[in-house]
């Protein structure tokens, strides 16, 4: 049998104890399957038990929680799974410190913060290198936190403009069968894009920038011939670019400009006869100043944690079919 401990941890307050367990004690659940420990709340003590390993680890983690309320920071179950992950990955000492920047406020004035190491990489990049690529699964808020980075950059005055882009690989050559002008045959395809600015900015101030000209959302095929200078230009599913799109989009960088490439190399739509521009890229521009790669894993994803489990799972299946 393993060795099993037990630790207490005393609480400041009722508030504290009911803030910390979450609704229906949600977040010490959610601790207790993540680690694998016992929580058993006693008023406002939490006395914790499992091996020596899990147990010292859920203490540091609820310390860091508890960190963030003192700081009047409500702590929500994403912020436990991604305390949870972090502490999994040997990172959760960065927990607390990463919730004291906020990023931007959002359409609702609540406070953007990064949520998980992953995303403390991936904005540190951004704002430390010309270009930066984000590449890893779904759910991990690439495209969220690059659109909120482009908007920072504009509020601040450093940049006029925030152009975003994807390739339409989905629709092929049944494009010209869709209905409508081109705006609405690709615009189901650029939908991420546009949630990620109504949920930053509001619905009617984006649509008022949009027809200003200030925030352009266009397809790839646009991009081409343009020099984009002082804007901010995101290019998300870019998995999906061949190496003639990626390299002509890497090339339209302008002066007091910066470009985000957002992709997961795990979902590549393009056909089988041709080569992703997304991983190419990743290979050759690698050791070039001011060119950053920050690299989001199942454990930085920030939706429900079956979601992780879900990447995890097709992951090692996907890897086995290739032995």
């Amino acid at each position: 049998m393993p060795e099993t401990v037990e630790k207490t941890l005393t609480l400041a307050s009722a508030d504290q104890a009911i803030a910390i367990a979450g609704i229906n004690d949600q977040n010490l659940t959610l601790i207790e399957e993540g680690l694998d420990v016992l929580i058993a709340p006693f008023g406002q003590e939490l006395r914790l038990s499992g091996t020596p390993a899990a147990t010292s680890l859920a203490y540091q983690l609820i310390t860091q929680l508890l960190t963030l309320l003192s700081r009047g920071i409500a702590v929500a179950p994403q912020d436990v799974v991604s305390a949870i992950n972090m502490a999994k990955r040997g990172t959760l000492e960065y927990f607390a410190d990463m919730y004291s920047e906020t990023l931007l406020r959002d359409a609702k004035g609540a406070p953007i913060r990064v949520k998980n190491f992953g995303q403390r990489q991936y904005v540190q990049s951004i704002k430390h290198n010309d270009i930066t690529f984000g590449i890893g699964p779904a759910g991990t808020g690439k495209t969220y936190l690059a659109v909120v980075m482009a908007v920072a950059a504009m509020k601040a005055g450093e940049v006029e403009k925030i152009i975003l882009t994807r390739p339409a690989v989905e629709a092929g050559e049944n494009l010209g069968f869709l209905p409508g002008d081109l705006k609405e045959k690709v615009d189901p395809y650029l939908r991420p894009i546009y949630d990620a600015l109504y949920a930053v900015l509001g619905t009617d101030h984006t649509n008022r920038l949009m027809d200003r000209g200030v925030i352009e959302i266009a397809p790839l095929a646009y991009m081409r011939g343009r020099t984009l200078d002082n804007a901010f230009a995101i290019l998300d599913e870019a998995q999906n670019t061949t190496q003639m799109q990626m390299k002509m989009f890497l090339t339209r960088l302008g002066f007091s400009s910066k470009m985000i490439v957002n992709g997961d190399i795990t979902q590549i739509d393009l056909p089988p006869n041709q080569h992703s521009g997304l991983i190419q890229a990743r290979e050759i521009l690698k050791d070039i100043d001011h060119i950053g790669f920050a690299t989001f894993a199942a454990s930085d994803v920030v939706r429900h944690p079956v979601v992780a489990k879900i990447i995890e799972a097709y992951g090692e299946a996907s890897e086995q079919s290739k032995v």
